[in-house]
């Protein structure tokens, strides 16, 4: 007999199930608790037939996770990449969930994504895509049940098209069945800028914990897409300095501070930074071993290592990516006193806004752009708060103390729901 969870195994998902584990012995759970909490609730495959431009038919691969449905409905990204996996979803899947009940969001985890390459299809081919996968996902998700979102190789264009297609299938419009989408059709103008801006918020809250100044700060950003472009940013404005910055195709990098609207400029001119004349070339991975104060992978999971923990050379680890720290990696950076803001926490900002786009689509009200950012701000730093707060008292690293703080609140929850019958 095959073991539970085998279908979606995977190695993001043992890294996702390893930290799970650390909380539960952290908060002695019960074997019940543990079972409940440990491995996705519902899992849905499909594959469908999309026609390309050039009149052949090829089959195509999708996924939806939802992790837990105790804390209501559930809520994730949808992304398009080559390497999307069943077992990706999982563990994102339940990393949202975690990020939900550390900022008090009424939700619980989902995750999904279509394995296709987005740079080489047209967008005809990527709307016929879209349309597709969010006809197939009717069954699963909905605006009380689980509302999607842009993720990587999606945006405000593919929600919008989500949207469209859901509508036409119910007979009326349904804005609040996504997040992420153009102002126009109900979205926020605060949502694009969300998750970098919050990576700043909670940068700004850490430091002020820690003693330090963010000024003063110099800072390395690996991954100059939607979030490290606008963390590059934002940072630069506070008056931090930002020492390098990279992409998929290698970094650049200047000891005395880069100019970042200039190179913000150069890729979207270029659309990379391969041949930005504004620094010193370096190697996309080579970027996370220059010396800084702060380094901030913003780029893809699993990008610190036990191979390469060691070389690092900067006092903290702010991830605004997901799981770009394994956990090996991570007890050699707690034996270097390396501080590592987690995920869960760093890079929130995304769905907290996306939770304000969808309260105000159930409303049928218009908020302000500065009043979600300010109640932005506001969660983040509470919920850094308790995550200090719970370090502090059970003696745990801010990891743990962000997931223990998480998984209780969802246990408790569990527990007082029961088992239906």
């Amino acid at each position: 007999m095959v073991g539970a969870g085998e279908e979606w195994n995977s190695e993001l998902y043992r890294i996702a199930t390893a930290q799970f584990d650390r909380a539960a012995a952290v908060l002695e759970l019960d074997e019940e608790a543990r079972a409940r909490l440990r491995e996705p609730r519902r899992a849905l495959t499909v594959n469908f037939p999309v026609r390309l431009d050039g009149g052949s038919v090829v089959n195509v691969t999708g996924y939806r996770v939802q992790h837990t449905l105790t804390m209501g409905p559930t809520k994730g990204g949808i992304r398009f990449a080559p390497d999307v996996s069943m077992g990706e979803c999982a563990a994102l899947a339940a990393w949202m969930t975690w990020k939900c009940a550390l900022l008090e969001l009424p939700y619980g985890g989902a995750k999904g994504g279509v394995r296709c390459d987005p740079t080489a299809l047209s967008d005809e081919e990527l709307e016929r895509i879209t349309r597709r996968y969010a006809s197939e996902l009717i069954p699963i998700i909905g605006p009380d049940r689980d509302i999607p979102a842009p993720d990587m190789g999606t945006g405000e264009r593919e929600m919008a098209w989500f949207y469209d297609t859901y509508s036409q299938l119910k007979g009326y419009a349904v804005p609040e069945i996504v997040t992420g989408k153009p102002a126009v059709l109900g979205g926020t103008a605060a949502r694009p800028s969300a998750t970098g801006l919050g990576v700043v918020q909670i940068a700004e809250a850490a430091c002020e914990h820690l003693g330090r100044r963010l000024s003063d700060k110099r800072v390395i950003v690996q991954g100059f897409g939607n979030v490290g472009a606008v963390v590059a940013e934002e940072l630069s404005v506070r008056g931090a300095t930002i020492l390098a910055v990279s992409d998929h195709t290698g970094g650049i990098h200047d000891e005395r501070g880069l100019d970042i609207p200039a190179v913000a400029a150069w890729v979207a001119e270029h659309g990379t930074l391969t041949g930005c004349p504004l620094g010193a070339p370096v190697g996309r991975a080579e970027v996370l071993e220059l010396a800084c104060d702060i380094l901030i992978p913003a780029a893809l999971e699993r990008q610190i290592t036990e191979r390469n923990a060691s070389r690092l050379r900067c006092e903290m680890v702010l991830e605004a990516a997901n799981g770009p720290t394994t956990p090996g990696a991570e007890a050699v950076l707690a034996a270097r006193g390396i501080t590592l803001v987690p995920d869960i926490l760093a890079n929130a900002g995304g769905v907290t806004v996306s939770y304000f786009e969808w309260v105000q689509d159930q409303q049928k009200l218009v908020w302000e752009t500065v009043a979600i950012q300010d109640r932005m701000r506001r969660l983040l730093r509470s919920a850094l708060d308790r995550v200090v707060e719970t370090a502090e008292r059970r003696g745990v690293d801010w990891r743990t103390a962000a997931l223990v703080t998480a998984v209780e609140r969802v246990s408790t929850a569990a527990l007082a729901r029961a088992i239906y019958p």
